[in-house]
């Protein structure tokens, strides 16, 4: 399989998470936003090679620097607790990139609900 098989696979994973996926290279601009993050966001469509700093204020700004720091320290150091919105019952995290050697190279933001799916297991119908 060639990277650019691969490449459709993992967009197509992305885009098919119900909630928004905030993605940033490590000048902390905006590569890409899935379609949730373009839903979610009111300025979704127009944060796309931005910087994320026009999108956060200084304290979450700074909050996100330093995670993605201690993403720098250590291979191992992945993930980031940013916050839990009691709204929407959901948790926010930041998350590092990295690439096949383990190198850092971008992180995203994403969400996870903490309301339990009350669908039925396996339900097709």
């Amino acid at each position: 399989m060639t990277e650019f098989d691969l490449t459709d696979f993992f967009k197509g994973i992305v885009d098919s998470e119900e909630g928004p996926i905030v993605i940033c290279n490590m000048d902390y601009r905006i590569i890409y936003l899935n379609p949730s993050a373009m839903d979610y966001y009111r300025s979704g469509h127009d944060m796309q090679g931005k910087l994320l700093e026009s999108f956060m204020n200084e304290e979450l700004m700074s909050m996100v620097r330093m995670s993605v720091e201690w993403f720098k320290e250590g291979r191992d150091n992945n993930r980031v607790f940013a916050f839990h919105d009691n709204k929407k019952n959901l948790d926010m995290y930041i998350l590092a990139i990295r690439n096949g050697s383990g190198d850092l190279i971008g992180f995203y933001g994403r969400e996870e609900s903490r309301t339990p799916d009350q669908s039925r297991p396996f339900d097709l119908d």
